[in-house]
């Protein structure tokens, strides 16, 4: 199971191009302070302006750096479901753990376009998936409904959620609410930490994704400890505790 604390990489540039050496020391330095995962070419890795072979390099050389030391959920997600199973097969066959995949975003799909779009990149290859849900970047809010439709395949595995409301332990009775208890299986919930970080601990997220975590990602550590120690979240669920 992938929990814990999971950075999203930046993805370092020098002179117009990816600075690979950079990005090697990056993954040291998360590994070296105590990062459960990596999450190359998410939105904070420049997914929407890489090129697909840059996209592809990254992910790669970001496997080859953790070298099976702690798991790579390499992003996958675009607004074209074939490219998307490109990102998937391709993050599957160098040796990535899993795929973060966004909703497709500006070309706003339905419930059921959502449903079909997961279900076909689920069906692409055996990468598991956990989806990424930004209304505030991809203009379409996956509802919890959906979620639990998409959770019944075996390698959609849980979301992150980055919606910024109602996800606030299932009690409000919104449409948009979810809580750790929402759906059944091993399915779990991401907490990427806009606005939500309290939120998040209050919840008992399993995995923290977070852009600040380039920052300072022992602070994470340190409240999920104390988020602990008040009983705030089950033993079951890891914030990147040391």
């Amino acid at each position: 199971m992938i929990k814990g604390s999971l950075p999203a990489l930046v993805t370092p540039f020098k002179n117009g191009a990816v600075d690979f050496d950079t990005l090697k020391k990056l993954v040291e330095w998360h590994i070296g302070e105590g990062s459960h995962g990596l999450v190359p070419v998410g939105t904070t890795g420049e997914s929407p302006t890489l090129s697909h072979e840059e996209h592809e390099a990254v992910v790669e050389a970001v496997v080859q750096a953790t070298n099976g030391r702690v798991p790579v959920v390499a992003g996958a997600g675009s607004n074209n479901t074939v490219e998307s199973m490109r990102f998937m097969q391709h993050a599957h066959k160098v040796g990535a753990d899993a795929a973060l995949v966004v909703t497709p975003y500006y070309n706003k799909p339905t419930q059921r376009g959502l449903i079909a779009h997961f279900r076909a990149l689920h069906d692409c290859c055996d990468l598991p998936i956990i989806i990424y849900n930004i209304p505030g970047r991809s203009v379409v809010d996956m509802t919890p409904s959906t979620m639990g439709e998409l959770a019944k395949l075996p390698r959609i595995i849980g979301v992150k959620d980055a919606t910024a409301i109602g996800l606030d332990c299932g009690a409000c009775g919104a449409e948009s609410c979810i809580s750790p208890n929402s759906f059944e299986g091993e399915f779990r919930g991401a907490q990427c930490a806009y606005r939500l970080l309290d939120m998040g601990i209050a919840l008992g997220s399993a995995v923290k994704t977070a852009a600040m975590l380039n920052v300072d990602n022992r602070i994470m550590y340190r409240i999920g400890a104390v988020a602990r120690e008040m009983g705030l979240i089950d033993a079951d669920f890891a914030l990147g505790i040391p």
